[in-house]
């Protein structure tokens, strides 16, 4: 029997389960980028227009380190992409180490994978399998990507450029993925190693566009697959060559995949487990204390993060005046942020992007539900005296607590930085309120993930395309001029853009009754239903 023996049927398999997550999220990467190009032929018809707003992006450090730079000003295509060859890459890179992960480790965490090896299935069945679909998904993206940009009126080669350059990024992070899922125990350590490699990526591309020129990057840039994507240049030279990096580091990552899963025994991984305890300890004793214990390390990593990405906005806001150079780039940051006052839009800028990525993690610890059910773990714990309002309500807690220390962590921080940097403690309070007024909309992210998992658990992962929709309508939303109604249905989009704009209480306590009933909904919805360990 060939180490491959059974390939095709498990990629079968595997598309069949994502027959819904992987068209869902293939759309909306799709149509963000396509809309995105679309919008912007129309918004910018002259080049001294798009001049301009490549000025307003190239001049603000800060912006070039969350997007990048726009190399060829005059160009409409290196304009209208300029967001998701950063942020929109970064957001597909997750996807594809999800996918990944999914159909590798989560396998094998779950035992499914043992009885799959027992019958006619090679060693490297399952690896290659959930690297054909990943890449699969990748490559579909990325032509699609750019036959819809070139319908819209782009350029044809800059648009096959940022369509492979989009597809590189995702192929490369799904092979740094595959080898996580070698070196880890569980599905939740490999997403968090392949997701801490994609964090360093980033902070390395922003390092070296924010110190670079417009010449090109620093070196820091080419040590990242996110990087290599955007110094392909779509639009603004179309090097085609680079797109030879990301192959590269394909090849030498999965080789390096396939030799480590070698090296290791089912269902274990090649990084040495960390003993327990001896005995067993109280703070177990309850199904709080254990979604705690299963969560804290993720959330100690966030929190650092966010500490560290706090104090430097809090340094740059309190310095925007030396920032800005031009009147366009003031103009821009006012109109994203939605105040008046620079400094306060900015901040409600950049505060709004924080609450997105928490969002993100609210939907990721209370998916941890979904998680424990289909591993069998819930089941001999709802067996005993638990009852399964008191098991999920320990999960929600975590994520309603982690979402408020996250928010809150940045908010300080932010605050206390800025102050220390005006010599004045006035604004401290103001600046912490306007991160935790984002929290009611996090948590309607978390009660929607919690009310799918109560009542429809196989298609949780719909959360996910829901948090991308939110993103996708709150970025594009006026950009389109979409109807009032659909840009209503993100509940981002209700929250008052603090500290500049008023304070408007009666959105935001409607917003914390709907996560309420929402998450009262999956707790119906589950008490209901049986255990689905499928």
């Amino acid at each position: 029997m060939s180490e491959l023996t059974g390939t095709w049927a498990l990629t079968r398999l595997a598309l069949r389960r994502d027959r819904i997550v992987l068209p869902a999220w293939s759309a909306v990467f799709v149509l963000f980028n396509v809309s995105a190009a679309s919008a912007t032929v129309g918004l910018y018809p002259y080049v001294g227009s798009r001049a301009e707003a490549a000025s307003a992006i190239n001049d603000i450090p800060s912006l070039v380190a969350l997007y990048g730079r726009i190399y060829d000003p005059t160009s409409l295509g290196a304009l209208a992409t300029i967001k998701s060859t950063s942020l929109v890459a970064a957001m597909l890179a997750v996807f594809a180490v999800m996918l990944v992960v999914r159909h590798t480790r989560a396998e094998e965490e779950n035992g499914r994978l043992e009885l799959l090896g027992a019958a006619v299935v090679g060693r490297r069945a399952a690896l290659t399998a959930a690297l054909l679909v990943a890449a699969g998904t990748m490559v579909v993206i990325g032509v699609v990507t750019a036959l819809g940009q070139t319908a819209v009126g782009l350029p044809a080669a800059g648009s096959w450029a940022f369509g492979l350059e989009m597809a590189g990024v995702g192929l490369c992070f799904a092979a740094v993925a595959a080898v996580a899922a070698q070196l880890t125990v569980s599905a939740r350590a490999a997403t968090g190693l392949a997701l801490t490699v994609l964090a360093v990526a980033y902070v390395l591309r922003a390092v070296g566009d924010s110190s670079g020129d417009a010449a090109g990057p620093a070196f820091w840039s080419w040590l990242s697959p996110i990087g290599w994507g955007q110094q392909v240049r779509a639009y603004a030279g179309d090097r085609w060559a680079v797109l030879l990096l990301p192959v590269a580091f394909c090849a030498l990552a999965v080789g390096a995949a396939y030799a480590l899963a070698s090296r290791r025994d089912l269902g274990a991984g090649l990084l040495p487990d960390r003993a327990g305890p001896a005995g067993a300890s109280p703070r177990l004793s309850s199904p709080l204390g254990l979604a705690w214990r299963l969560q804290r390390g993720a959330l100690l990593g966030w929190a650092v993060g966010y500490a560290l990405l706090g104090l430097i906005m809090g340094n740059i806001s309190a310095d925007l005046g030396s920032v800005f150079d031009s009147p366009q780039a003031a103009e821009l940051i006012t109109r994203l942020g939605g105040t008046a006052a620079l400094t306060d839009a900015y901040l409600a800028l950049v505060l709004s992007v924080s609450a997105f990525v928490t969002g993100a993690y609210g939907v990721s610890t209370a998916m941890r539900l979904r998680g424990e059910e289909a591993g069998g773990r819930a089941e001999p714990m709802l067996a005993g005296a638990v009852s399964r309002t008191r098991w999920l309500a320990s999960h929600v807690l975590v994520a309603v607590a982690g979402t408020t220390l996250l928010q809150t962590v940045i908010g300080v921080t932010a605050a206390a930085s800025y102050s220390l940097q005006l010599g004045s403690w006035d604004r401290f309070g103001a600046v912490l309120g306007a991160a935790l007024v984002w929290l009611p909309a996090v948590w309607v992210l978390a009660g929607l993930t919690v009310a799918l998992f109560g009542l429809a658990p196989r298609v949780v992962a719909l959360a996910w395309a829901a948090l991308v929709g939110f993103v996708l309508v709150e970025e594009l939303g006026a950009l389109l001029s979409l109807p009032s109604w659909t840009r209503e249905l993100s509940p981002f989009g209700h929250v008052p853009k603090l500290p500049g704009a008023d304070m408007v209480w009666t959105p935001v306590l409607v917003l914390a009754v709907v996560a309420a009933a929402l998450v009262l909904i999956g707790d119906g919805g589950f008490r209901r239903r049986d255990l689905d360990t499928a």
